[in-house]
């Protein structure tokens, strides 16, 4: 069995002496493990980090075996975020919700583009912390937790909407949420394509998508819980409001 991709490097451990189990999400073939041989040595471990983007041949006697990786370096994106911490933050979120929700040797082209997208936006401190929260919705989307966005709940009205329920996972407008407002999540004009983007909307969105990403997305997935790397993040992004 052997096949040629392209992948971002979700995680990376030890296998033995001096070889490593490295989890990519890859283009076509998705979440993806596989051993590299040397992948703990000097020359290669600096190469094998999270959100590197690697050109991959898979081999395996049985389709079935976790199989062995020969990678060649196509992009590192370490130096984008060695230097600020809320970057290094995302990149870290990022990959650990990957690993977290997708489902082994399953193929998601359109998250898998997106992916890649927002692990080359983290040198643009103005650009990704929106892209992210947008990707998380995108992810929900992708794991069949979509969210409906696109008018009120109750009136079916497309305008004024400033709530989403946090059962239904659907926009609720300012006039129908009524009594029950305190009870409903934070609609963020930015979820909506509407902007300018402020911070604290960032932070109301990340709410809304981490509630669904707990509530909905863990409990499909055996009710384990969040990476905290995504709760770093939050924390992160908070303070600099």
């Amino acid at each position: 069995m052997e096949w040629r991709d392209e992948g971002a490097v979700l995680t990376v451990r030890p296998h033995g002496e001096s070889a490593a189990i490295v989890e990519l999400f890859t283009a076509a073939h998705g979440r993806h493990m596989g051993v590299v041989r040397g992948g703990a040595g000097r020359r290669m471990a600096p190469v094998l980090q999270p959100g590197t983007q690697l050109a991959v041949t898979w081999k395996a006697r049985l389709e079935d075996h976790i199989g062995s990786f020969t990678v060649e370096p196509v992009r590192s994106r370490a130096a984008h975020v060695l230097g600020d911490a809320r970057a290094l933050a995302g990149l870290n979120a990022l990959t650990a919700l990957l690993s977290f929700s997708l489902p082994e040797r399953a193929p998601h082209p359109a998250l898998y583009a997106r992916s890649v997208t927002l692990l080359d936006l983290l040198g643009h401190a103005d650009a990704w912390p929106l892209a992210y929260l947008r990707w998380e919705l995108a992810l929900l989307e992708e794991m069949g937790f979509g969210l409906d966005l696109s008018r009120c709940a109750v009136t079916g009205e497309r305008d004024d909407l400033v709530y989403v329920s946090p059962k239904s996972g659907r926009a609720v407008s300012a006039g129908a949420a009524g009594e029950w407002a305190d009870r409903l999540l934070p609609l963020p004009p930015c979820l909506l394509g509407q902007g300018p983007v402020r911070a604290e909307e960032i932070a109301e969105g990340l709410r809304t998508t981490g509630h669904f990403l707990e509530k909905w997305l863990a409990p499909a997935l055996g009710d384990k819980p969040l990476p905290g790397a995504r709760a770093r993040l939050v924390d992160l992004l908070g303070r600099r409001m």
